[in-house]
């Protein structure tokens, strides 16, 4: 890991915990919004998920519509533009898939046009801590391997359970990245299953649950913030 990089860092968010069992991304958008765009969305929440074509089920290219959408700078990271076809015959993704693989091909084609940034190629760990210090970033992970250090709990907590209820080997979540301790090889990030708190997890065990088929290795970084 880099030496160059400031021994820690951390970005204050105002938290924001998810209502149902597929807004985490939203919640995580919202984390990053202004006061004002933060009450629109909330107040108008399932009126602009419709507009926005994907009504209950997000995808990460569908939450850097909606970051575009209030105006939020950003670059999506992802191995994959589009849908991975093994994910047909994934259990997390199959009841899902059929409905939304062709709007999902639809966005990353017109991402450019409608000015979202899309680079296909993964991302090195020690890259993502050197963007902490300008701003926050949305990762996709597998719930299964997430845990946190400072609530000492793990992702099968009581209510992080409700939240995320398929029985799968795989649990794709997300959750917004806020900070790091180089010394003590911690990433701070918020969860939106939780209520108001700062989670910690080790670098090795995060990139691990951020590295398991199914996230794509999707990673949005926000810019302009700090």
């Amino acid at each position: 890991m880099h030496t160059d990089l400031p021994d820690k860092t951390y970005i204050q968010l105002v938290h924001s915990k998810q209502r149902y069992n597929w807004d985490c991304g939203i919640s995580c958008v919202l984390m990053v919004l202004s006061k004002q765009f933060r009450q629109t969305l909330v107040t108008e929440l399932l009126t602009i998920c419709k507009e926005e074509g994907f009504n209950k089920s997000t995808w990460t290219i569908d939450l850097c519509y909606l970051l575009k959408r209030y105006n939020v700078t950003h670059e999506l990271y992802t191995v994959t533009e589009g849908v991975d076809p093994g994910y047909h015959s994934n259990t997390f993704y199959n009841q899902i898939i059929a409905k939304d693989e062709e709007r999902i091909k639809n966005r990353f084609k017109d991402a450019k046009r409608n000015g979202i940034i899309v680079h296909n190629k993964s991302v090195t760990i020690t890259s993502v801590l050197k963007h902490l210090t300008q701003g926050p970033a949305i990762m996709l992970i597998n719930a299964k391997l997430l845990v946190c250090d400072s609530c000492k709990t793990n992702k099968l907590a009581s209510e992080f359970r409700q939240c995320l209820p398929w029985p799968t080997s795989y649990q794709g979540h997300y959750i917004i990245l806020c900070g790091y301790n180089l010394k003590r090889r911690k990433i701070y990030y918020r969860n939106p299953s939780l209520c108001n708190r700062v989670c910690v997890i080790s670098v090795d065990l995060l990139e691990k649950a951020w590295r398991s088929y199914g996230t794509d290795e999707d990673l949005i970084l926000i810019y302009g913030f700090v």
